[in-house]
C-alpha cells in the first residue's frame, strides 16, 4: 500500500535550486521536498567557481548578459539573459539574508573574481572555492528549520502521475523499501544534471540523467539535449566524480601548460587560458589525444592554500602538491545545457509541471553556459517560480491513480546496475563526448535504443539513465554542425542553418527543429 501525502508543492531534488524553490514555494503553500539522496547532496554543493553578478562600478547587467549572449552562440532567449542577469544582485543579497557568507575584500565590498569568457569581475565567493558548500548548507539548514516543509531524504522518484497532460504528483520507492504517493497542486523538477553518464565526470554518484527521463516519460518537450559542457579542468585522478579545479584558478594567474611545457592555449585563442570552456575543453582534449599530458600550474598565486582551501585539499588527497608542482588534468562532463522545455517562470509543456536548475532549458545558457551562471539561474529561476506558483495553487487537488501497484514500485532499485552504467560510460565518452562525428554518433544511438528495447519497461535507474543517453545522442546526431559544447570533426563550424533548437518529446516522435527564442509550445 502507498504511504500517501498530500501537498500545494512537490519538489524533487535538494540541490541550490531545490532547496530555494521549496524555500521561496513555502511562503504559499505546504511542501513535500523529496530527495534521491541525503538533503542538500548533488552537484550544487560541489561547485568552486562562485556565482556571477554584475556588482563593479565598471560592470553592468548588460555587459553580463552580452557576455553570455556570446557564449550561447546564438540559441540563447535574450529575454530570459536579461531578466535572470538582472536579478544576480538582488540574488546575492537574498543570500546573504539567508547566511551565506560570501568572501569580502580588505575594504569590507564583496570581492570579486573573473572566470573564463568574463569581460569584468564579477564572481563572488563564499569560503574560497567553497561556495556552492557554502550556500547548499545555508539553504539547508533554512529547509531543515521551517515547519511548512516536509523533508522525504534517500527516496527515489520513479514516475511522475500525469493525466490529461496535467501533472498531479509523483510517486517513489522510499528508504525503508515502502512507497510513497504525492498528490501536489504543482510539481518542480530540480533534479540536477547528466555528467555520470560518461566516464570523466565532476558530477556527483547520483547526477545520472533520471530527471530528464522522468519529464520525457510525463510528456513534456525537452530541448538542446546535445549541448553538455566538459569542465577544461578536473583533477586527473582515480576517482569518481573527478575533483574539479575551478577556472577562477586561471583568472586569477595559473596557467595551462603540456609536458613540453608549452602554453598552447597562446596559440589557439586569443584569449588564452581564459577562452570559454568549449574551447579550452577541446585543445585540452586535442593534447592528450596528441599523447602529451596537460597541466595546470598554480605555483604562481599567491596564498593559494587560503583562496583555493579545496582545490590544495583535493590535490593532496591525491598526494598532489599544487604550491610545488603543476597539477595534471583532464577535461570532465561538467553540465548540460539542454534541458525540460520551460518557459521564463520554469513552467513545462506538461500543466502544473516545473523544471528549474540544471534539468531545465530555461534559454539562458544557449549552446555553451558561462562560467558561474549556474548557481545564479538556480536561484533566479526558484524566485521566478514561486512568482508564478499562486495560479497552480488555485483550485482542488486532482487525483491520479498511480500507474505500478505499490508493491512494484516498493520493489524498484534505487541504483543502475553498475555494469550497465560503466557501458554507457564508455559508449557516451567515446562517441558522445567532447568530440563527435557521424559514425560514432549513429554507433550510439543503435546500441542505445537497442539497450532500451531490451531493459524491463519498469521505471527503474536503468531505464531512465538510458532514456537520457539516447535523448543526448539523437540530439548530437540532428545537429550537423559544431556550435558552442556540441564539436563535430566532421562538420567544425556553425551552419546558419541550425541555429536553430533541437526538441524531443511531447508530441515530437523524433528530433525536429525550433526557431530560437521559442519558449513553451502548446
Amino acid at each position: 500500500m502507498y504511504e500517501r501525502i498530500d501537498a500545494d508543492v512537490l519538489v524533487i531534488g535538494s540541490g541550490l535550486a531545490g532547496l530555494a524553490a521549496a524555500l521561496l514555494a513555502s511562503r504559499y503553500g505546504r511542501v513535500v521536498l523529496v530527495t534521491k539522496g541525503g538533503l542538500g547532496d548533488g552537484n550544487s554543493r560541489l561547485a568552486q567557481g562562485g556565482l556571477a553578478a554584475a556588482l563593479a562600478a565598471d560592470d553592468s547587467p548588460a555587459l553580463h548578459a552580452a557576455d553570455t549572449l556570446r557564449a550561447g552562440q546564438g540559441l540563447c532567449d535574450p529575454q530570459a539573459v536579461q531578466d535572470i542577469v538582472a536579478r544576480a544582485p538582488a540574488v546575492v543579497r537574498l543570500l546573504a539574508e539567508l547566511g551565506v557568507a560570501f568572501d569580502v575584500a580588505a575594504d569590507g565590498a564583496l570581492a570579486l573574481g573573473r572566470e573564463g569568457a568574463h569581460t569584468r569581475r564579477r564572481i563572488v565567493h563564499a569560503g574560497g572555492d567553497a561556495t556552492g558548500r557554502m550556500i547548499v548548507d545555508a539553504l539547508r539548514a533554512r529547509v531543515r528549520a521551517s515547519e511548512r516543509i516536509a523533508v522525504f531524504e534517500r527516496a527515489r522518484v520513479a514516475e511522475l502521475l500525469v493525466a490529461d497532460g496535467e501533472c498531479a504528483g509523483a510517486v517513489a520507492t522510499a528508504a525503508d523499501g515502502g512507497a510513497l504517493q504525492v498528490v501536489a497542486r504543482a510539481v518542480v523538477l530540480a533534479t540536477g544534471g547528466l555528467g555520470q553518464l560518461y566516464r570523466y565526470t565532476t558530477n556527483a554518484f547520483d547526477a545520472l540523467g533520471e530527471g530528464y527521463a522522468l519529464a520525457y516519460r510525463a510528456g513534456a518537450v525537452l530541448r538542446d539535449m546535445e549541448f553538455v559542457q566538459f569542465h577544461p579542468t578536473a583533477l586527473r585522478a582515480a576517482a569518481s566524480p573527478l575533483p574539479l579545479l575551478t577556472e577562477a584558478v586561471r583568472g586569477e594567474g595559473g596557467v595551462l601548460v603540456n609536458d613540453r611545457g608549452e602554453r598552447f592555449m597562446e596559440r589557439i585563442h586569443p584569449l588564452g587560458d581564459l577562452a570559454a570552456r568549449d574551447v579550452v575543453a577541446r585543445a585540452i582534449y586535442g593534447e592528450l589525444q596528441a599523447g602529451r599530458a596537460v597541466f595546470l600550474d598554480a605555483r604562481g598565486i599567491p596564498h593559494l592554500e587560503r583562496r583555493f582551501p579545496t582545490l590544495v585539499a583535493a590535490c593532496r588527497r591525491h598526494e598532489i602538491d599544487p604550491r610545488s608542482e603543476p597539477i595534471p588534468v583532464v577535461p570532465a562532463a561538467h553540465f548540460c545545457m539542454g534541458g525540460v522545455l520551460t518557459d521564463p517562470c520554469g513552467r513545462t509543456t506538461v500543466r502544473r509541471l516545473y523544471a528549474i536548475g540544471e534539468v531545465a532549458s530555461s534559454g539562458l545558457h544557449g549552446a555553451n553556459r558561462l562560467a558561474s551562471n549556474a548557481l545564479l539561474e538556480g536561484v533566479a529561476m526558484a524566485e521566478r517560480l514561486a512568482e508564478a506558483l499562486p495560479e497552480a495553487l488555485d483550485g482542488p487537488v486532482r487525483r491520479v491513480a498511480p500507474p505500478l501497484p505499490a508493491a512494484a514500485v516498493a520493489a524498484l532499485p534505487m541504483q543502475p546496475d553498475p555494469r550497465l552504467l560503466s557501458q554507457i560510460q564508455d559508449l557516451m565518452w567515446a562517441h558522445v563526448g567532447i568530440v563527435r562525428d557521424e559514425d560514432g554518433l549513429a554507433r550510439a544511438e543503435r546500441a542505445l535504443a537497442t539497450c532500451l528495447e531490451r531493459l524491463d519497461p519498469l521505471p527503474t535507474p536503468d531505464r531512465h539513465l538510458v532514456t537520457t543517453a539516447l535523448l543526448v545522442a539523437r540530439a548530437a546526431r540532428w545537429r550537423r554542425e559544431s556550435r558552442g559544447a556540441h564539436f563535430r570533426r566532421d562538420a567544425p563550424h556553425p551552419d546558419p542553418a541550425f541555429c536553430i533548437h533541437s526538441l524531443q518529446g511531447g508530441a515530437y516522435a523524433s528530433v525536429v527543429g525550433s526557431p530560437v527564442y521559442r519558449t513553451c509550445p502548446a
